[in-house]
């Protein structure tokens, strides 16, 4: 398991993509890129445009209050724990699976915030990732060489417990 320690979480509040007030803009900017949410209320959003992701990431918060907009996938769920402020082997090994044989949800029991992290390096050049940005909307990131160099930075700030 890896831990973010408090001193780099200032790091993770910043966009790691393009920021859109609304889910129709983060939609139109992401295009026809194969898709994958991470994080209740967008999934929701996502789902109420009549799109099922490859792939959503939830855990039943949002902003670390229960979510009563859980969205229901007809898609496989899979189960895993991930504390706040880590990123499990078990949730990796989730995205991995999920990733190869899609359409798939993950629950997590802890937090999902973080997974975008190992997801950029699970994807093929040209996903979108989509995720929430607190207060402030959604935010897309495609990826491609510079997300994965970005991810693998981000992830570098993490210790290994």
């Amino acid at each position: 398991m890896w831990f973010l320690p408090e001193k780099h979480r200032k790091k993770f509040r910043e966009p790691f993509g393009e920021l859109f007030p609304d889910i129709t803009s983060a939609l139109e900017y992401a295009g026809d890129a194969p898709l994958y949410a991470v994080g209740d209320v967008v999934t929701r959003n996502i789902r109420r445009k009549g799109i099922v992701p490859n792939l959503s990431v939830i855990d039943g918060n949002t902003m670390r209050e229960p979510c009563r907009c859980t969205p229901l996938l007809p898609v496989k769920r899979i189960e895993v724990k991930n504390p706040a402020g880590c990123i499990t082997d078990e949730l990796i090994s989730a995205l991995e699976n999920a990733v190869l044989d899609p359409p798939a949800l993950i629950h997590v029991e802890g937090e999902e915030d973080l997974a975008v992290i190992p997801l950029v390096n699970l994807l093929e050049d040209g996903c979108a990732i989509l995720y929430g940005q607190p207060c402030e909307g959604v935010v897309v990131r495609i990826v491609d060489s510079d997300a994965k160099r970005r991810a693998k930075e981000l992830f570098s700030l993490f210790e290994e417990i």
